[in-house]
């Protein structure tokens, strides 16, 4: 077991997981046998992993990704027979392939490339071909979202007794704390909840995607009147308490961002602040990239306004990642590749660098040709979807869910200057919106097709009953 030590339940959940998902294909139509899935294993199972020679670790997000899969191949194949790939699904490819040039440029040999391109295949590209097959319209993404917010409000329980008693449920139940306790302490007093995810992070953006998804379903009529005999407005109120309780503010932050964003592009009718949420990532890289911003205004702000240890904080941060940019460019476009190789030592030997967003991160190993790579396959379905479907619709019952999981796509990049949550269920709205746009695009050009036929049939015959008198003119002058 390569993370942490566990106990036994550790083994019978990783390798129990992959009979249940079978029963689950067994049992349900493939597309709800994958919604379950995705949802209940990343839920539950634990931050843990095995591993195994000559190829990726058996572990929670390998588990949930790769099993699934197999058994979505072995008992629907014909779905993907079916599939094809489209120009659309370029950016998601070149990021998946990005590590294997990190790798070779760097010369740690292409054994190692393809060994992190799998591993990266299988963090993102798999949720996503999944999710091009099984969630290309709006009715399986609604069953994707309506999931989501049971899976939220399952987290209740489990989040009041971590807020209350301390994060204590994935060692009770498989042996270890899956992160820093301490980290999990709360200004004020109170803890902050894990559950069973990776980090308090990551638990706090899993039930504000659960309330974001559940208010605008509530407010367009697209949120199930009951969910087990409850009314879902009861379990949308308990949810959004819950949230606020866990007083993880960046992620209730970005939360109210989110909700702002869709409904005042639904009521303005135009996509300028979904832009505006797209270029931030954009704009904080290259201004932090080329040395114009050292974020010390913005710390001094926080400082006079809110508080100086959170001043101090987000300070150490800019300062971490001011060697880390320092240190990445000074590598290939490519990065360093993994190792370590991207961190800064002092003269000993040791680490002094500390890293949280997903983008540094990426940096460091990828370069600027990985980080580009990611930043647009994450926003490229954001951008398809607002291009093919405008704001005006979003209040739609068939367009809510898509606006908003389409959003929240843009919020996660934000998230990612930040932090460096990585979950496979995000890549679900990548690839579902993708293919909502493609089809879209496809329905249109059907349409387009059949107006032509039917303005042929209607204008041909028309223009044999006006030639016709000419014809026959024609022949009586001759």
């Amino acid at each position: 077991m390569d993370e942490g030590q566990g106990n036994i339940v550790v083994a019978i959940a990783l390798f129990g997981w992959i009979p249940l998902v079978m029963l689950l294909f067994r049992r349900f139509e493939a597309r709800l046998a994958v919604t379950l899935a995705f949802v209940g294993g990343w839920m539950f199972l634990p931050v843990a992993g095995f591993k195994v020679p000559g190829v990726p670790a058996y572990n929670k997000m390998t588990a949930t990704c790769i099993v699934i899969l197999f058994w979505a191949w072995k008992f629907d194949k014909e779905r993907f027979r079916e599939f094809s790939g489209s120009l659309a699904d370029v950016p998601m490819l070149v990021w998946c392939l990005t590590p294997f040039f990190s790798s070779v440029f760097n010369d740690l040999g292409v054994y190692d490339g393809l060994s992190q391109t799998m591993y990266q295949s299988i963090t993102w590209g798999v949720p996503y071909i999944l999710a091009r097959i099984y969630f290309s319209d709006p009715a399986g993404l609604k069953m994707l979202a309506t999931a989501i917010f049971i899976g939220a409000v399952i987290y209740i329980p489990f989040c009041w007794f971590e807020m209350i008693m301390s994060p204590q449920l994935h060692r009770l139940t498989y042996g270890f704390h899956q992160h820093n306790f301490l980290q999990t302490l709360r200004d004020g007093g109170g803890f902050r909840p894990m559950v069973f995810m990776d980090h308090g992070l990551m638990t706090s953006m899993w039930m504000v995607l659960g309330v974001f998804l559940g208010t605008w379903m509530y407010h367009t009529g697209e949120l199930p009147e009951k969910i087990l005999v409850v009314p879902s407005r009861y379990l949308l109120i308990m949810l959004v308490v819950t949230t606020f309780a866990m007083k993880s503010v960046g992620a209730i932050v970005l939360l109210l961002i989110g909700l702002v964003v869709i409904y005042l592009s639904n009521r303005m009718k135009n996509v300028v602040l979904l832009l505006i949420m797209l270029l931030v990532p954009i704009l904080y890289v290259y201004t932090r990239t080329t040395g114009i911003w050292d974020g010390t205004n913005l710390s001094g702000f926080v400082a006079e306004k809110f508080s100086p240890a959170r001043a101090q904080s987000l300070q150490f941060r800019f300062d971490n990642e001011t060697i880390l940019i320092n240190k990445a460019l000074q590598g290939t476009p490519f990065g360093w590749g993994g190792y370590g190789r991207s961190r800064v030592y002092d003269e000993k030997g040791k680490d002094v660098s500390v890293t949280d967003g997903l983008w540094i991160i990426t940096l460091g190993r990828n370069g600027t040709f990985g980080l580009m790579a990611m930043i647009i396959a994450i926003q490229t379905p954001v951008a398809l979807f607002f291009l093919r479907f405008k704001p005006s619709r979003w209040n739609e019952k068939k367009w809510a869910v898509p606006a908003v999981m389409a959003i929240f796509l843009a919020i996660y990049m934000i998230d990612n200057l930040l932090n460096a949550m990585i979950n496979p269920i995000y890549m679900l709205f990548n690839g579902g919106l993708t293919s909502l746009a493609l089809n879209a695009q496809s329905e249109e050009t059907d349409t387009d097709a059949e107006e032509t036929v039917r303005i042929s049939e209607t204008v041909i015959p028309a223009t044999r009953f006006i030639t016709a008198p000419c014809l026959a003119q024609s022949r009586f002058i001759n």
